[in-house]
């Protein structure tokens, strides 16, 4: 068993979508030790210190349980990658997680980047690929992104989208030693459905 649509590779231009590999664990931590002070003051607070817990053990560890997920249909990971002078380096990761199926046909989506890449259209871009592909091959219905509201460029992300706001939900998760408040956005089929997907609402808003 595994999840609807899954795995899957998704691309535009030199963006690629796809599974982890037991490959990336070297990238992976490089990735996530440069990038302690970007993406830690958005995360879930880690009982362990930030090098213990974006290891090389840790990698294999976080890939068995992403791997696990999508088995039993309750998520669908990919590494975010870029391919340059014709090699894919690693630059981020996003994910579709707490599947719920029949009548409420949802999901959850959350993500982070490299800050070296920011900026350049790519996490906006891999967002559109990934909720075209829940709303096609994975036959969801709705996608949910929450962000806290002191997060601009994750909220930056989601509008220029042209996600909904449909919500405030105090003291939300446990991030950074509190308690955070987050900010509620979400999509179903039909905010997009007349634009031909989301992304191609995306490409025609950047011109």
């Amino acid at each position: 068993m595994s999840a609807v649509g899954y795995p899957a590779v998704l691309t535009d231009g030199d963006i690629v979508l796809r599974p982890y590999q037991r490959g990336d664990a070297g990238s992976w931590v490089e990735v996530r030790t440069y990038n302690e002070a970007w993406l830690r003051q958005w995360e879930a607070t880690p009982p362990a210190a930030w090098a213990e817990l974006n290891s090389t053990a840790a990698f294999h560890m976080i890939r068995r349980a992403m791997r696990r997920g999508a088995r039993q249909g309750e998520s669908m990971p990919f590494a975010i990658c870029l391919r340059e002078g014709g090699r894919e380096r690693l630059v981020g990761h996003i994910n579709l997680g707490s599947i719920v199926r029949r009548a409420f046909s949802s999901a959850y989506c959350g993500y982070w980047i490299d800050s070296r890449v920011a900026g350049r259209g790519i996490m906006p871009t891999a967002l559109a690929l990934v909720v075209d592909h829940a709303f096609g091959p994975g036959r969801l219905h709705r996608v949910e992104v929450n962000i806290r509201p002191e997060n601009k460029p994750s909220r930056r992300v989601v509008e220029k989208l042209g996600f909904r706001e449909e919500g405030y939900h105090p003291h939300y998760m446990f991030i950074d030693g509190a308690w955070r408040d987050h900010i509620g956005y979400a999509l179903t089929w039909e905010d997009v459905a007349s634009d031909g997907g989301l992304l191609a609402r995306w490409r025609r808003r950047r011109g």
